[in-house]
């Protein structure tokens, strides 16, 4: 075993107020067969619980601690910038990994220089005989959605051959140092939700591929830090989506999409949720739609950080 066989690969996480959490995914890493890895932890200025025992119970790690919340994107470019891999592999820290998860991972990106970013099959932490992730269909220009391959039916072996994707899946995606320092990192203006979306789309307009590994498995819990119907959720959700469509979207489509979310979709969900009494979601959406009517001139909206 040697660096040429096994180059190195930089696993990063965040963790916010959820540290029992992201020690559960350092066991399962300290289970793994590839035997070329850091790992560097971000705790994303946690509020209601100490990142301190990671450290403790696992000392091989790289703890990093922010001052503030950076959100997805900026916890893991804050780590990216103190990584020494050929590869960087982020993670979420709600995610548990297959002892031989790695190999097959590292393998598809060494066996082309053209592909720039990989995802594993994805199923579900609590119902492990159900796929979240094989791949993604494309996006919708329009309507900004896009469907899952494998979602939510099980794993029979209807998806087991690697494929080209759009997109990989930000739960577990793994990237190459070339990719990034022809890209750049995240766009931190996201902070969460849609930011390996525009991510993807930025690799994928530089010329690089990105696959589906088929045989690489990763337990997803989903949601543990957001929930899965908060206001927080709502807010960066929405707001993500039109950030998306900001950034990559251009021509007569952007107006179609533009016309589509304001006469269609913002009346639809608000609809919704005034007749499930979900005002407090009400204010979080509304929220998102009014930060871009009060940001539809910055200019940081289309600005990428680099290494």
């Amino acid at each position: 075993m040697n660096n040429v066989e096994y180059p190195l690969v930089s696993i990063v996480t965040v963790n916010y107020n959820q540290t029992e959490i992201t020690c559960q995914l350092l066991e399962s890493l300290r289970r793994i067969s590839y035997p070329n890895i850091e790992i560097l932890i971000v705790d994303n200025a946690s509020e209601l619980d100490d990142p301190a025992p990671i450290k403790i119970r696992f000392p091989e790690i790289t703890l990093i601690t922010s001052s503030e919340n950076l959100g997805f994107a900026g916890g893991n470019n804050l780590a990216i910038h103190k990584c020494k891999g050929n590869y960087i592999l982020l993670l979420n820290n709600d995610t548990e990994v297959e002892p031989g998860f790695l190999e097959p991972l590292v393998d598809k990106m060494r066996s082309n220089p053209g592909i720039g970013a990989v995802s594993p099959k994805i199923r579900y932490f609590f119902q492990p005989h159900l796929l979240q992730y094989a791949g993604f269909e494309p996006m919708s220009p329009i309507t900004l959605r896009q469907h899952a391959i494998g979602f939510n039916q099980e794993d029979k072996g209807g998806f087991d051959q690697d494929r080209l994707t759009d997109f990989g899946f930000g739960a577990a995606l793994m990237v190459s140092r070339n990719v990034i320092d022809k890209v750049g990192l995240m766009s931190e203006i996201f902070f969460l939700y849609y930011e390996e979306m525009d991510w993807m789309e930025r690799i994928r307009k530089a010329g690089f591929e990105i696959w589906y590994v088929n045989n690489s498995l990763v337990y997803h819990k989903d949601s543990v830090t957001t929930g899965q119907l908060s206001r927080l959720k709502t807010y960066y959700l929405n707001r993500g989506r039109l950030l998306y469509m900001r950034r990559n979207i251009f021509g007569a489509k952007f107006l179609l999409s533009v016309l589509y979310h304001g006469l269609i979709v913002t009346p639809k969900e608000i609809f919704i949720f005034v007749f499930k009494g979900r005002f407090d979601l009400l204010i979080a959406y509304c929220k998102a739609i009014n930060w871009h009517l009060f940001n539809i001139f910055s200019k940081e909206v289309h600005e990428n950080p680099g290494l």
